[in-house]
């Protein structure tokens, strides 16, 4: 093999393994939501490209308003879904919108677009 075989195939391993890295093995810090109005556990979601956070912090039994910001007009973002909840909205662009739940039970629970390319994790603790 020649030299400049071998660097473009470290070249390509090492991108290959950061790809992994990156994506699959980083864990991602949750945001622990904010108390506000009406004893309400607080955050805001902004929708661009994916959830940002993607990963919100609660205490069970205690009700929670998640604020979706869309500010971008793919259609995959229009909808995000609830599935543990059985509740789903409308993100009109650039319109702040609520989600009001109430988890009973410690645990992760899953949201995300109506074709499951974005996705977000609620942590019930």
């Amino acid at each position: 093999m020649t030299p400049d075989k071998v660097v473009v195939t470290l070249i390509g391993l090492g991108l290959i393994t950061f790809i992994i890295w990156y994506f699959w093995l980083v864990k991602h810090p949750g945001v622990k939501a904010k108390v506000g109005t009406g004893g309400y556990q607080e955050a805001l979601i902004l929708v661009k490209g994916g959830y940002t956070p993607d990963i919100i912090i609660v205490d069970h039994g205690k009700p929670v308003r998640l604020n979706f910001l869309r500010m971008e007009s793919a259609s995959c973002s229009d909808t995000v879904m609830f599935p543990d909840f059985n509740k789903s909205s409308k993100l009109p662009e650039g319109e702040t919108i609520s989600i009001e739940l109430k988890p009973e039970q410690p645990g992760e629970y899953d949201f995300q677009c109506q074709m499951g390319m974005f996705r977000g994790k609620l942590v019930v603790e």
